[in-house]
């Protein structure tokens, strides 16, 4: 297929992702919300006593839900099930990795700089790993967490960590965030497809059966408990997902470092915003655990790297008093330009990736402070080095900006 059809499968995948993810998220943070606010009363003119009640305001009108097993009671029709978000978000997901990592190339998989493995022994690396992850927690919740969950949570935590290590030590820094935040949603879609959606058709049967209480209990139980796990794995979802846009965080050794601190704020956020209700002292606690959070991810980005200059056998050290634009811009075209044009000789990323066009003097300038973050410092660009620049080039364009990084 030509570059244009993967941009437009990309398009199409994407959007259908960011819709769907919305909604699946929308869904779960409102239903957390609704149980945890629900209160316990009783409702005039009922039989029943129903689980929880709660009154709401919305676009223009009161809304009344009710939360009840309806034990005893018949079924009641229309009854709508939420269960489509959560199948077109993981299914409009795998779209997306295939388009861009796995087949489309229109991202890199494998780094040399990281590991020295092809694309197809990195795309493997990485199926397995959402397959064995998704594996790892579907058995400790199965066979492990029935009997002692705190045994569960700490092998899945340590299996976690082992996926973010092997993927951060040899997939690009953009592939291995992107991997283990498929990986979560591939645990989340899994919830609802082997153990939500499968609750909830067998509490379904026990209402048209005259199921008893308990019973049914058991089954809202079971649906609920991965329901809540599905609600903390959101925020980490959604801040792997949007990574890609901060090279800095999946640059340098310490990135799996990076990714653990991610996943352990967000996952502590959504704790304490599912707490306020019944903790007075919620406020200054998630104001804690942002400051906490962000204070780890500046540490660990704070970690100074080599410079570049370092790297540089002396004999090739040609770049030690000012670089003219002439210099850095031989480079560019060399390097850079070969994606970021409005022409671009490799089309398979679309034209002028992210907006990014080097065709100009002025173009080039008005990015130089960028140039130096993606080429020099975190060395995410060119992606996975591509065009093969060297560490001398990069010390020109570095030596360019640092005289001002003008046109002379």
């Amino acid at each position: 297929m030509t570059p244009r059809i993967w941009e437009l499968l990309d398009l199409v995948a994407r959007w259908v992702h960011v819709v769907a993810g919305i909604m699946w998220v929308g869904n779960s943070l409102l239903f957390n919300w609704l149980d945890r606010s629900l209160q316990k009363r009783a409702v005039s003119g009922m039989t029943r006593e129903p689980l929880g009640t709660i009154w709401l305001l919305h676009s223009g009108g009161f809304y009344y839900v009710e939360k009840t097993l309806l034990a005893g009671e018949p079924l009641p029709t229309p009854l709508h099930w939420f269960k489509w978000q959560a199948y077109t978000t993981w299914l409009s997901g795998v779209a997306l990795l295939v388009v861009v990592y796995w087949a489309g190339g229109r991202a890199v998989m494998a780094d040399p700089s990281v590991h020295g493995i092809s694309q197809l022994h990195a795309t493997a690396l990485a199926i397995a790993g959402l397959v064995l992850g998704w594996g790892l927690y579907e058995g400790v919740q199965r066979l492990v967490a029935p009997r002692a969950p705190r045994v569960a949570a700490a092998a899945w935590t340590a299996g976690l960590i082992l996926v973010a290590i092997a993927f951060t030590n040899h997939l690009s820094g953009r592939a291995a965030f992107l991997h283990v935040g498929a990986m979560l949603a591939t645990i989340m879609a899994g919830n609802v497809f082997l153990t939500i959606v499968p609750s909830q058709r067998a509490l379904v049967a026990s209402v048209r059966s005259g199921g008893a209480g308990a019973e049914l209990a058991a089954l809202s139980a079971r649906a609920k408990r991965v329901s809540i796990h599905n609600n903390y794995f959101t925020f980490p979802v959604i801040a792997l997902m949007v990574s890609n846009h901060f090279p800095a965080l999946y640059a340098g050794r310490w990135s799996w470092l990076v990714l653990l601190i991610l996943v352990a704020g967000g996952a502590a956020v959504r704790h304490v915003l599912n707490v306020r209700w019944t903790w007075p002292g919620w406020r200054p606690a998630l104001a804690g655990t942002i400051a906490t959070t962000i204070a780890a991810l500046w540490a660990v980005l704070s970690i100074p790297a080599p410079p570049v200059e370092s790297t540089i056998a002396p004999s090739r050290m040609s770049v030690a008093g000012p670089v003219t634009f002439a210099d850095a811009r031989h480079v560019i075209d060399r390097r850079c330009a070969v994606c970021h044009s409005m022409s671009p000789v490799d089309s398979s990323l679309g034209v002028a990736p992210a907006g990014v066009a080097f065709d100009t003097p002025e173009e080039i300038v008005a990015r130089a402070a960028r140039i130096r973050e993606r080429a020099v410092v975190t060395r995410t660009m060119p992606p996975a080095n591509r065009t093969h620049m060297t560490d001398e080039e990069r010390a020109v364009l570095a030596r360019w900006i640092d005289y001002g990084g003008r046109v002379r």
